[in-house]
């Protein structure tokens, strides 16, 4: 039976907990992660039950933006993702698949190979696990501004060598979210948190050190 009972407002933030693992196994190894077996005693004095999940290395995005206050632009990329036999406009993003990397430098090094450009100012902006109940994978949402050029063009291939770049005023965005025009998790957060952000003159942001849950 579910437990209920008031929580006070300060108390609903989530937590790192652990539950006994009985046994451990990985079912399938891949390029990018793993499928991976639990047999986890959930309640301490019930028999363990099994979870399959995806083992995932995690990722970062990237909300770029550009233009005066109150006017700024998203910058998008259409890219094609074979799962979903779709076309899906994007924020730039990239696996967490360099070990010992620094999260803000992977999310320079994702911004610079997908797009050419570099930001000279980075905040925090949102965290979320994108399947929780399948996938250990967690994906930390960077905002980037005061944008330039790369030194240097970098050379693409498979899915991201025919990707269409655009900027989105931020406002018509989170229009097409709501539309049902945009697909991917880590597009629909970035643009609603940028947005909510914005609102808020940017008080919301946190430092690139912030604890981030993964």
């Amino acid at each position: 039976m579910m437990t209920r009972r008031e929580v006070d407002p300060a108390e609903l933030v989530d937590r790192k907990a652990t539950r006994e693992v009985v046994s451990h196994s990985q079912i399938w190894q891949g390029r990018v992660f793993d499928l991976d077996e639990d047999r986890v005693r959930v309640c301490p004095e019930e028999e363990p039950v099994v979870r399959q999940y995806l083992a995932h290395p995690g990722a970062v995005g990237i909300v770029v933006l550009r233009g005066e206050p109150g006017a700024e632009e998203i910058l998008l990329e259409r890219q094609y993702r074979h799962p979903v036999g779709a076309e899906l406009w994007e924020v730039p993003a990239g696996l967490l698949d360099i070990d010992g990397e620094d999260h803000v430098v992977a999310a320079r090094r994702e911004l610079r190979e997908e797009t050419d450009l570099e930001a000279a100012r980075w905040d925090v902006l949102v965290d979320y696990f994108t399947s929780p109940g399948g996938s250990s994978e967690s994906i930390r949402i960077y905002l980037a501004r005061d944008i330039r050029p790369a030194d240097s063009a970098f050379s693409r291939e498979a899915e991201e060598a025919d990707m269409l770049e655009t900027w989105m005023d931020l406002d018509r965005a989170v229009d097409a979210v709501f539309a049902g025009h945009f697909h991917n998790p880590t597009t629909v957060v970035g643009i609603l948190a940028a947005h909510r952000a914005r609102e808020r003159d940017w008080e919301p942001l946190r430092p690139l050190d912030a604890p981030w849950m993964r």
